[in-house]
């Protein structure tokens, strides 16, 4: 990954481990095929047989994965980064909306091919999923209160706070992690958390840093702030794929580096967070 984030990174790494709760017996419900000689057909082949990539995505977060306003048409950066992909590989892509929970059991038991919203690399996840080459690099961020940012000016003032989000993100392990109570959310839109933590519902809502200030700047009516001093948990996000999935990841990678290298990445990251490239990784001073 390029350069560095200021701070310990392997601390934040080290707090997430439970950060993805996958329970019960998960089947590979059409992971793979079997070809006229009996050998099974790994998922690229099958991708390549069928012209088509099928990605799991939320279409409610943000400026990653969301719906056009007064539009049917799903749209964000990593949407329009998979399309890209796709198109380089010349395959047709299919979008499944979903809730970030349903999204990594789905990709595990071979309904969709792959997966992105925003999904950070973490070494938990990595043990249970392979992750494409990271296009987005970030840092962790709260939005609180505006009169008194909601009484938080490190992490330990997360003890006894109210923090919204869903069940098995990173984000939502660091506030319990801290003494937060959780409240947990579906797949809901921003307008909901923001809108919770103004009347009181909540007293924060921890996430990445660029989604989060642009949802606020889209949000001008409802009295909350990006906290001006926290910056926690860097991190990179990128395409989740089932394990394993080392013929896929192989080609997904190299249509990665590709467009990093044209500046397709950096036009998109730019286009969809207000000039920001988030591409590169921020130069931000981080809570130990």
């Amino acid at each position: 990954m390029r350069g560095f984030f200021k701070g310990n990174k392997s601390r934040f790494y080290t707090q997430v481990t439970a950060a993805v709760l996958l329970t019960g017996v998960l089947t590979a419900c059409g992971s793979s095929s079997e070809d006229g000689d009996g050998t099974s057909a790994s998922v690229w082949d099958q991708i390549q047989e069928e012209g088509k990539i099928v990605a799991a995505t939320s279409g409610t977060l943000y400026p990653t994965s969301y719906h056009a306003e007064d539009s049917d048409e799903l749209t964000g950066f990593e949407v329009e980064v998979l399309r890209e992909i796709a198109n380089r590989l010349e395959l047709e892509i299919e979008f499944s909306e979903m809730g970030i929970d349903n999204i990594l059991t789905a990709v595990n038991n071979g309904r969709v091919d792959i997966a992105a919203n925003d999904i950070d690399i973490t070494e938990e996840r990595q043990e249970k999923f392979t992750f494409s080459e990271p296009y987005k690099h970030s840092y962790g961020s709260a939005i609180v209160r505006t009169d008194d940012l909601s009484g938080i000016e490190t992490l330990d003032d997360l003890e006894g706070k109210k923090a919204g989000g869903a069940a098995t993100t990173v984000y939502m392990q660091i506030g319990i992690d801290h003494g937060a109570e959780e409240v947990i959310y579906d797949n809901v839109t921003n307008d909901t958390y923001l809108r919770d933590v103004e009347n009181g519902r909540l007293d924060v809502v921890l996430n990445d840093y660029y989604l989060q200030s642009l949802a606020v700047e889209a949000l001008p009516d409802i009295d909350v702030t990006v906290h001006p001093t926290l910056a926690y948990f860097p991190n990179s996000q990128a395409i989740l794929m089932k394990k394993d999935e080392t013929e896929l990841a192989e080609h997904i990678n190299a249509t990665i580096e590709e467009m990093l290298e044209d500046g397709t990445i950096t036009d998109l990251s730019q286009q969809f967070f207000g000039g920001a490239d988030v591409s590169s990784e921020p130069d931000v001073e981080i809570q130990e």
